[in-house]
């Protein structure tokens, strides 16, 4: 084994004699671990550039003030840390910086942890210029935390956390019981980047504590990070403690809030929203007491309900700590909500939240709806609500204090909305705010975002004929890669394994026809997505046994969210067994989006999309978003079976639209725990009719316009669910 090399410096201090502050140069885990036993104040461990495979890097000492104990890559960047490595740190005045954990996941429930054990935590200690990207856990169920932040006045700066898919944090400060409770954590100048939609609850990009210990402070300070389509959950940052400041943040193209869930006394302020009309991004959300939100900015957050670009939340009266505490003595103010689909205040009002704000006052704020909408809801009492000195420029009820105007807004040097009139110049924020850049937050030698998903079309289109194998052209294909089918016959006998984006196209509509001849013609693995165009796909020579499935999902558990597009395709024969799917979901799997348009389902036993394989009462489910347009279903066991479970209100899906479109001799569209359905101008002959249940969160169910002969009235059933009727029936007419 080579022996680490040593190089010192001395240094006096005053009063004492020289010390040496070394730097310790490490080339493997064995000369970690000796250099690591004997740390003094200024020293430095420097590990060799390279891969570190498995490395469970611990770093304990006590530094002293400008004598930190640091750990460090000999070159920024060029230590990446792959499989299953870790870092914990305790002590004082500890420093880790310029390392990358990549190409792997933590061993346990973190990534970078600040301590080693109950009793042995870090205090006045940092980690700087720290990438995360895509560590993750291969079972997107399974969570874990990149960092925890233990002990007290610890900070993380300069860093870039990214991609994250499976359940857990990005970052949490912890808060329990025999460790210091008044974290006084610092996090600052990081580049939160995209993390996608995890269908379930647990997919916060950083959360300050827990219901268990909210009652008290944790005085943790978020300012100056750029988050980047963090769209994990609604919550975005999920404050759970009391006394923590938000504040010079960018949130940018973002779906979910921040949302002060427990714990009283909070700050939010100076932050910049720009939604960009993104679903569901939502600005801040407002529940418990003392709560403070001011010279905020916000700018084309299309968010209702829960993610309004402010939520003010009804609360439940004596109120358990994990449930609403009411809101009480919050000062909104000197806000600005530029092109925003909803303010809501009494947001969540039901059965059991029946408690409206109370003593709370809103001034100085200006409200500009979407599309010149109206954006103001009033969903419960608002006696305890003073309003001050605001503007709306929308027409709708007003009240004292809430003044209803035009608005003419010009874009300043900080690239800001502001009224040009002088009258106004008090409203609204601040003209001295400025958006943190790219160039402020994470590290220069690491791209922002560091990758982009492939696109559908983005690679090379392959010509291919009946005399060639389909599957070896599948195996073959580039990510991005269009295969277009010359006419004629396709057999398949064992699945197509789709691990990147694939087009299957006709290069004449109808006239390429895909024989079905296993159990599964399309297998979706890590990274595939599929878009299927034009061709024709035949099951007449399937297995006659129950099971099989046009298209499935892997049966191992997927991070990627994949996307499947369904356009001018003939479905037939889909019945010569029973419970023959078109897409067949799998557990731990998920489809960020379902598009079908224009396409023909003629003979099929089983369900077309069956999404209902996750049951649990954790609230995972199969797919965020479903759209079918213009399309017709012939004799099919079941248009849709989706199915969101448990009563967790933390995501934004399912979504499922369904228009244009002629169902005919077939079996009932039913849909449980959906939080948005539009079923829309469709023409239904004979067949079940549209089943909802509402069971969580706060639904909301459109069926309209649609012609029902010989089809039963649709049904909504309130299951859990326990608030207001969110559902519209109307204009559905019986017969043709």
């Amino acid at each position: 084994m080579r022996a680490f090399a040593i190089t010192a410096a001395a240094t006096v201090l005053a009063g004492t004699s020289p010390a040496f502050a070394r730097d310790l140069l490490v080339h493997d885990q064995a000369q970690y671990r000796e250099a690591a036993a004997r740390l003094q104040p200024g020293d430095s461990i420097i590990l060799a550039d390279g891969e570190w495979r498995d490395a469970a890097l611990i770093l304990t000492g006590e530094g002293k003030e400008g004598q930190p104990i640091t750990l460090t890559a000999q070159h920024p960047g060029r230590v990446i840390l792959t499989g299953q490595s870790s870092l914990k740190l305790a002590g004082r005045y500890l420093v880790a910086s310029n390392l990358v954990f990549r190409d792997g996941h933590a061993p346990g429930d973190e990534v970078i942890a600040f301590r080693t054990d109950a009793k042995h935590w870090a205090e006045q200690s940092r980690i700087t210029g720290i990438v995360i990207d895509r560590f993750n856990n291969p079972d997107r169920r399974r969570e874990d935390h990149w960092v925890a932040i233990y002990g007290s006045d610890n900070r993380v700066d300069h860093s870039h956390f990214e991609g994250k898919q499976n359940a857990g944090a990005m970052l949490i400060v912890v808060r329990q019981q025999g460790m210091p409770l008044d974290n006084r954590a610092r996090i600052d100048h990081v580049y939160f980047g995209p993390r996608p939609p995890l269908g379930s609850n647990g997919g916060e990009t950083i959360r300050i504590g827990t219901s268990t210990e909210s009652a008290s402070d944790s005085h943790t300070v978020v300012e100056d990070n750029l988050f980047e389509q963090c769209d994990g959950e609604v919550e975005i940052i999920s404050v759970k403690s009391g006394a923590n400041i938000v504040r010079r943040n960018l949130f940018l193209k973002s779906q979910g809030s921040v949302v002060l869930r427990h714990g009283s006394g909070n700050i939010v302020e100076d932050n910049i929203f720009l939604g960009q009309g993104v679903a569901h991004s939502g600005g801040i959300r407002v529940i418990n007491e003392r709560q403070t939100i001011r010279n905020n900015y916000m700018e084309g957050l299309a968010g209702i309900d829960f993610t309004s670009a402010i939520a003010v939340m009804n609360g439940v009266p004596n109120s358990p700590v994990n449930r609403y505490m009411p809101v009480r003595q919050a000062l909104i103010e000197h806000n600005s909500l530029i092109d925003v689909a909803r303010v809501t205040i009494g947001a969540g009002a039901d059965a059991e939240r029946s408690q409206a704000p109370r003593e709370t006052r809103i001034a100085d704020n200006l409200i500009t709806g979407a599309g010149g909408q109206d954006p103001l809801r009033l969903e419960s009492d608002i006696a305890g609500v003073q309003f001050a000195d605001n503007v709306v420029d929308a027409k709708g009820a007003t009240a004292p204090g809430l003044a209803r105007q035009a608005v003419t807004l010009a874009r300043a040097k900080n690239g800001l909305l502001y009224p040009v009139d002088p009258a106004l110049a008090a409203l609204g924020a601040r003209r001295d705010l400025t958006p943190i850049t790219r160039e402020q937050v994470g590290v220069d030698w690491y791209a922002k975002p560091a990758s982009r998903p492939v696109v559908f079309n983005a690679g090379p289109v392959v010509r291919v004929t009946p005399a060639q194998s389909l599957s070896a052209q599948v195996a073959a294909a580039a990510p991005g890669s269009v295969l277009e089918l010359a006419d004629g016959s396709y057999p398949v006998t064992t699945p197509l394994a789709v691990r990147s984006p694939l087009t299957v196209r006709a290069m004449t509509s109808g006239r390429a026809t895909l024989r079905m001849a296993g159990p599964t013609l399309f297998q979706l693995e890590e990274g595939g997505s599929l878009a299927l165009d034009g061709v024709a796909i035949d099951g007449a020579d399937a297995p006659r046994r129950p099971g099989n499935a046009v298209i499935r999902s892997s049966a191992q558990p997927m991070l990627e969210n994949y996307r499947l597009t369904i356009a001018d395709v003939r479905f037939e024969h889909l019945d010569g067994a029973p419970g023959f799917d078109v897409l067949a979901t799998t557990p731990a799997t998920l489809a960020g989006d379902i598009s079908i348009r224009d396409s023909a389902f003629t003979g099929v036993s089983g369900t077309v999309l069956a999404l209902a394989a996750e049951t649990g009462k954790e609230g995972w489910y199969g797919a965020e978003q479903v759209s079918i347009a213009s399309s017709q279903f012939d004799k099919v066991g079941t248009v849709a079976d989706m199915l969101r479970a448990g009563t967790d209100e933390s995501t934004f899906g399912p979504r499922f639209t369904l228009s244009g479109s002629t169902i005919a001799g077939s079996g009932a569209i039913k849909l449980s725990g959906v939080q948005e359905t539009a079923i829309t101008g469709n023409r239904f002959q004979g067949s079940g009719g549209i089943q909802v249940t509402h069971s969580v969160g706060s639904p909301h169910t459109m069926i309209s316009g649609n012609s029902l002969d010989r089809t039963p009235p649709p049904t909504v059933v309130e299951l859990a669910y326990k608030g207001p009727p969110r559902a519209v029936i109307a204009d559905n007419k019986k017969g043709l």
